[in-house]
C-alpha cells in the first residue's frame, strides 16, 4: 500500500527534525469562517497536531486574526464603524467558533495585538537598515475630495473587458478577469465618487527578482516532494520571473511604516500578516520564541489555501532570507479550493456554510463535519461539498459502520458479561487473521498522515470499524451466547480491543467522538504507540455506560440547508437584478390600439415537440379562442393553470406556431431569475373584461 516516495518522505521527516512549527494561514477579520476555510487549512492542520501530540512529539499549534487591509476599511466605511469595532467582531466569533470546532491552537491572537505591532515594524526597520528593500516612485490614483490616495478596491469604473459598470480597480468580479487600475473606463473612488487623478507617492519594495536564483534552488531541486499543486505553482511563478514587491501602502488602518518620511503609510497586509505567526509565537513563549523560528532542528510547515501558495512559498521565505536568522519552511502542504453545491464559495454572495452557524444548527455534531471535510478535502484539485453527500456520509459511514460496530460490542458485553470485559481464551485462525489485518491499519494510517494525505487516512482508520463490523457479523456472538459462552467471551474481547483501536486511531480526525468512545471503554491513558495492540483493555476492566456514537440525519434536516441556499441565492438575484432599458416612447394613440383583456383559461397543454410552448384554450367572453404561449419552461405542471385568469392581447393577427394557430399573446412578466410570471388580474373577473 505505500509507494517509494512514501517511505524516503518518512525517513526524511523522523531523521532530520527534534520538533515541528505548524501555523495556519490568519483567516482575513472581515467575516466569519466557512466550510471551504476549514477543508483547505484548519481541519487537516488540527489533524497533523493531535497526531504528533498522540505520539509524544514537541509541536506548536500558531493560528490568528488577519486583521489589516483595505477590505476591512471598506466594510467599517459601509456600516459606519471603525475599522477596530470590525476586526474586534469578528476575531471573537472567529475565535469562539475553532474552540467548539476543536481547533486546538496553541494560541490563536490577532495582528493588532501591541506585541505584533511591534515585532513587525522591527522587522521592516531591520531589512530596510540592511538595505533589502529598494524604493520606488510611482503614479497612483489620489482622491482630492477625500484628501488621500485610493487602494485598488476604492476605484471603481466599467470593465474594459465586459463593460460591466462596476467593476474594482484590481479585479472585475463580473467577468472575473484581474484588472489596474489604470485599466478601468472612467475610474471614480468608493469613497467620494469623484473622478481620481495620478499623484506620485513613494513606496517600498522587496526585491524578489534578487532572490529568483536561490528560491528556484531551494524549490524546484530540493523540495521536489512538495505536492504537485504546490510545486507546479511555484514553477510556474518563477519560470515568468519574479518581480520587486511593494511592502508598504498609502492607508491609514495598519503597521504604520517605521521610517522617516513615511507618513500616512503602512505595512502592506501581506508583510504584515505572516510576521503574525512569529508575534503570536512571541506572545506565547516570550522567553522560548526563538527556538521554534531560529533553530534548525525545528521543522516549519505551513498549512494554507492554493491563494496562498505563492506567499508562503515564494514571497515570505525571500523576507526570513532576508532577515538571515530564521528557517525556512519545510514544506507547504497547500489544499486546493471546496465548492457548494456545485458552486464557488462567495462570501460576497453569502454562497457558503458558516462554521458559526452550522454549530448552532447542528449542536453535538462537530465531528460530523470534520469526518464529511476530511472525506472531500480537496488535497490536489477542487472539490465539492453537498448537503446530500454530508447526510450519506453520516448515516452511511459514521452512524452504520462505526458507531453501528461500537454499539453492538458494547451493548453484547454488557448483556452477556455485565460490562465487564471478558477474558481472552483459545484463539482460531479466523481471529489471529481479524488480529493481523487491524494491527497493519496503524502503518497505514501513519503513512498517510505522514505525508499530509488525510482523506486516505481518515479512509484507512475507518477500515478498523469495517473489520470489526465483519468480524461481529462472521462470529455471531449472540448465537454463540446459547450453547458455548467461552468462545462469545473470545469474540467480544476481540471486539473491545477493536474499538479501543478506533478510540485512539480516530482521535486526531474526531476528537469529540474519540474522547466520548474512551469514556465508554474506561480508557484512561492511550498513545499512538498503542494502535494496534491488543491488550488496550484488560480482562475484568468495567466498562461505562454504552451511548450512541452518531445518530441519523433526517432528510427534512438537509433539505432545510439546501433551500437556505437556494433562498440566498434567489436573494442575490434580486438584489443584482436591473430592470431592461425602457423602449423609445410611443404615442397615447399608438398605444390606444392595444387592446388587452382578461380571460379564464380552460385547458392548457405542452405543445409536441416544442420544449418551449404552452397551448392555451380561453374564456376570453368572445366565444373562445386558443393561444400559443412560450413559457412551458417556467410552468413545467401546465394543468395546475386550468382555472385561473390571466392578461391578453386580444388585436393581434393570427399566427401559425409548430402547427397551432394562436389568435393572440398572453402577457407575462420577466422576473430577475429569467423565469416568465404570467400577469394576472388581483381578483377574478368576468371574461372578456378590458385592461385600460
Amino acid at each position: 500500500m505505500h509507494n517509494a516516495q512514501l517511505k524516503i518522505n518518512k525517513i526524511r521527516y523522523m531523521k532530520n527534525f527534534k520538533r515541528t512549527l505548524v501555523t495556519t494561514a490568519l483567516p482575513y477579520a472581515n467575516g466569519p469562517v466557512h466550510i471551504g476555510h476549514l477543508a483547505g487549512v484548519y481541519v487537516p492542520a488540527d489533524i497533523y497536531v493531535r497526531y504528533l501530540r498522540l505520539k509524544g512529539e514537541e509541536v506548536l499549534f500558531i493560528g490568528g486574526s488577519d486583521e489589516h487591509g483595505v477590505p476591512i476599511t471598506i466594510k467599517a466605511k459601509k456600516e459606519g464603524v471603525t475599522p477596530q469595532d470590525i476586526v474586534d467582531r469578528y476575531h471573537g466569533i472567529i475565535k469562539k467558533s475553532f474552540e467548539e470546532l476543536g481547533i486546538s491552537f496553541d494560541i490563536y491572537s490577532r495582528t493588532t495585538s501591541k506585541i505584533h505591532y511591534e515585532t513587525a515594524a522591527d522587522y521592516f526597520k531591520k531589512l530596510y537598515e540592511k538595505g533589502e528593500f529598494v524604493e520606488k516612485t510611482s503614479e497612483q490614483y489620489y482622491d482630492e475630495e477625500a484628501g488621500q490616495f485610493l487602494a485598488d478596491r476604492y476605484i471603481t469604473g466599467t470593465c474594459p473587458h465586459c463593460k460591466n459598470p462596476n467593476a474594482y480597480g484590481d479585479q472585475c468580479e463580473a467577468c472575473g478577469t484581474s484588472l489596474s487600475p489604470l485599466d478601468l473606463i472612467e475610474p471614480k473612488s468608493a469613497i467620494s465618487g469623484s473622478k481620481p487623478v495620478l499623484r506620485e507617492t513613494k513606496h517600498w519594495y522587496l526585491p524578489l527578482d534578487k532572490h529568483e536564483a536561490w528560491l528556484r534552488q531551494w524549490i524546484l531541486e530540493d523540495h521536489k516532494e512538495w505536492k504537485t499543486n504546490v510545486y507546479g505553482q511555484c514553477k510556474s511563478w518563477i519560470d515568468m520571473g519574479l518581480q520587486p514587491r511593494a511592502v508598504s501602502r498609502d492607508l491609514d488602518w495598519g503597521v504604520p511604516v517605521p521610517v522617516e518620511g513615511a507618513d500616512g503609510k503602512v505595512l502592506y497586509v501581506w508583510f504584515d500578516a505572516p510576521i503574525g505567526y512569529i508575534s503570536n509565537t512571541k506572545e506565547l513563549l516570550p522567553n522560548d520564541w526563538e527556538k521554534w523560528w531560529k533553530d534548525e532542528s525545528t521543522r516549519m510547515l505551513h498549512f494554507i489555501g492554493k491563494d496562498n501558495i505563492v506567499f508562503h512559498c515564494i514571497v515570505f521565505p525571500a523576507m526570513l532570507k532576508a532577515d538571515g536568522s530564521y528557517i525556512l519552511p519545510d514544506n507547504v502542504p497547500a489544499n486546493e479550493f471546496l465548492n457548494l453545491e456545485g458552486d464557488k464559495i462567495s462570501t460576497s454572495r453569502n454562497w457558503a456554510v458558516w462554521l458559526h452557524e452550522y454549530l448552532e444548527e447542528f449542536p453535538g455534531k462537530q465531528d460530523v463535519l470534520r469526518y464529511v471535510l476530511t472525506a472531500n478535502a480537496p488535497e490536489t484539485k477542487d472539490n465539492d461539498f453537498t448537503w446530500k453527500d454530508f447526510q450519506t456520509r453520516n448515516n452511511s459511514e459514521l452512524v452504520a459502520i462505526f458507531g453501528n460496530f461500537i454499539n453492538r460490542a458494547l451493548v453484547l458485553t454488557h448483556k452477556y458479561f455485565n460490562g465487564v470485559v471478558p477474558a481472552l481464551g483459545e484463539l482460531t485462525d479466523y481471529d489471529r487473521e481479524t488480529l493481523k489485518e487491524f494491527a497493519d491499519v496503524k502503518a497505514d494510517v501513519e503513512s498517510y498522515l505522514d505525508n499530509f494525505r488525510f482523506r486516505d487516512a481518515q479512509k484507512e482508520a475507518m477500515n478498523l470499524a469495517r473489520i470489526g463490523n465483519k468480524y461481529l457479523a462472521d462470529t455471531e456472538p449472540w448465537k454463540l451466547a446459547k450453547t458455548d459462552m467461552a468462545r462469545t467471551a473470545t469474540i467480544l474481547h476481540i471486539g473491545l480491543q477493536i474499538a479501543a483501536n478506533l478510540a485512539i486511531a480516530f482521535e486526531p480526525f474526531l476528537p469529540f467522538s474519540a474522547k466520548k468512545l474512551r469514556g465508554m471503554l474506561g480508557m484512561e491513558t492511550f498513545s499512538w504507540n498503542d494502535l494496534g495492540s491488543i491488550e488496550l483493555l484488560k480482562e475484568g476492566a468495567q466498562l461505562g455506560e454504552t451511548q450512541l456514537l452518531f445518530d441519523k440525519i433526517e432528510d427534512s434536516v438537509v433539505e432545510a440547508q439546501v433551500q437556505k441556499l437556494l433562498d440566498t441565492k434567489k436573494a442575490n438575484e434580486l438584489a443584482a437584478y436591473k430592470p431592461a432599458e425602457v423602449k423609445p416612447n410611443v404615442a397615447f394613440d399608438e398605444w390606444e390600439k392595444t387592446d388587452i383583456r382578461v380571460a379564464t383559461v380552460l385547458e392548457c397543454t405542452k405543445v409536441p415537440k416544442a420544449d418551449k410552448l404552452l397551448q392555451f384554450k380561453l374564456d376570453d367572453g368572445m366565444g373562445g379562442r386558443t393561444i400559443v404561449s412560450g413559457i412551458a419552461q417556467s410552468y413545467p405542471n401546465p394543468e395546475e393553470l386550468v382555472g385561473t385568469q390571466v392578461l391578453f392581447i386580444a388585436n393581434f393577427e393570427p399566427r401559425k406556431l409548430k402547427g397551432v394557430v394562436s389568435e393572440g399573446m398572453i402577457l407575462s412578466a420577466v422576473d430577475a431569475d429569467g423565469k416568465l410570471v404570467l400577469c394576472r388580474p388581483q381578483r377574478e373577473v368576468k371574461p372578456g373584461c378590458s385592461v385600460g
